[in-house]
């Protein structure tokens, strides 16, 4: 098929306040909160992770006690001799579990269905991602300079470059979350519809999304307007395919404050003649408010929302953009600033 230019002219949109959220499938560290499989026998509950238990998919594992080191246990560290290839192992015993590790993973990760997001135990010798110390030896010495990912962190992003990834520590600031939410869920929004198979609603996904891909990164908000539009007429497969990659380029980094606070200024003009003086400066302010830390994203997305709703603007309602997550999950906990 190949679209008319018009694309959008006869979407029926489907204002988000009726719409049911998609469920995102996202792995998490056991230890957050499912289980007391810590070395040291301990659970580690966080309130990020609680929040989404009504609301996603949730697959768990613990890497160390899978491969059979038990509950509590000697801590393992991440081993680089000099001039050697990195090592697993427990520093107590000189149990060296490199192998084991690997080979659990592997496995694991293979047999995994689609996910949506990633949220792993930072600082984790096998979980961690960015943080996890890395030692000279086995022995009680000081860490390298460096620190580096953990063994099933690793792995993952081998198995899901593209993946949409947290640690538990930085979903503490409130502009991390958000925007771990708005991704996860854009994605599992799409992975629904990749089940359906239907052209109009590829159409729909894309328009409803456009707000959102504007703030993210225009340069693939355009690029997926051409794959909608489908000139080579390709398969409907194929399109879902190129549909799915570029998203996934789109999503994949949390998008620069200028360019959400561009996308909040095309928002505004659709209510230029309508709002009076006095709201247009309370909303530049809100701006400025959220280009300075001080107030979250949804705080300017819901002056904008409300103005969605007296003006019965059923294009602007139909945006994920202004509801990009259920509400449950908006919770004003933690720091806003980056």
């Amino acid at each position: 098929w190949v679209l008319p230019d018009d694309i959008y002219e006869n979407v029926e949109w489907d204002k988000m306040g009726d719409t049911e959220f998609a469920k995102p499938r996202i792995f998490i560290s056991k230890c957050l909160g499912f289980e007391a499989c810590r070395w040291n026998g301990i659970s580690l509950p966080q309130d990020a992770v609680d929040r989404l238990r009504d609301h996603a998919d949730i697959l768990t594992t613990c890497p160390e006690v899978e491969i059979g080191l038990g509950i509590p246990r000697k801590p393992i560290r991440i081993v680089e001799p000099k001039g050697e290839e990195r090592r697993l192992m427990q520093s107590e015993t000189g149990l060296d579990v490199t192998d084991e590790m690997n080979t659990y993973c592997d496995a694991y990760l293979r047999s995994l269905p689609e996910i949506d997001g990633f949220i792993l135990k930072s600082k984790s010798p096998s979980c961690g991602v960015n943080s996890v110390k890395v030692y000279p030896g086995p022995s009680k010495v000081a860490a390298l300079t460096t620190s580096g990912n953990g063994f099933f962190g690793s792995k993952v992003l081998e198995y899901f470059p593209n993946a949409v990834l947290e640690d538990e520590g930085r979903l503490r600031n409130l502009r991390i979350r958000e925007d771990f939410l708005t991704r996860v869920f854009a994605l599992a929004r799409f992975r629904q519809l990749k089940a359906k198979g239907k052209v109009s609603d590829l159409v729909q996904f894309q328009a409803s999304n456009k707000f959102l891909l504007m703030a993210y990164n225009q340069k693939e908000m355009r690029e997926l307007g051409r794959v909608v539009a489908n000139r080579d007429k390709l398969p409907l497969n194929e399109v879902i395919g190129l549909y799915d990659r570029h998203l996934r380029m789109a999503l994949q980094k949390t998008p620069r404050v200028p360019s959400i606070i561009n996308a909040l200024m095309h928002g505004l003009g659709y209510f230029s003649k309508e709002i009076t003086p006095g709201e247009r400066e309370f909303f530049l302010k809100s701006l400025e408010d959220y280009r300075a830390d001080k107030i979250p994203l949804s705080g300017a997305l819901n002056v904008l929302q409300s103005w969605a709703i007296r003006f019965d603007n059923e294009y602007l309602l139909s945006q994920t953009f202004f509801r990009p997550f259920p509400e449950a999950l908006i919770d004003q906990g933690g720091t806003c600033k980056r």
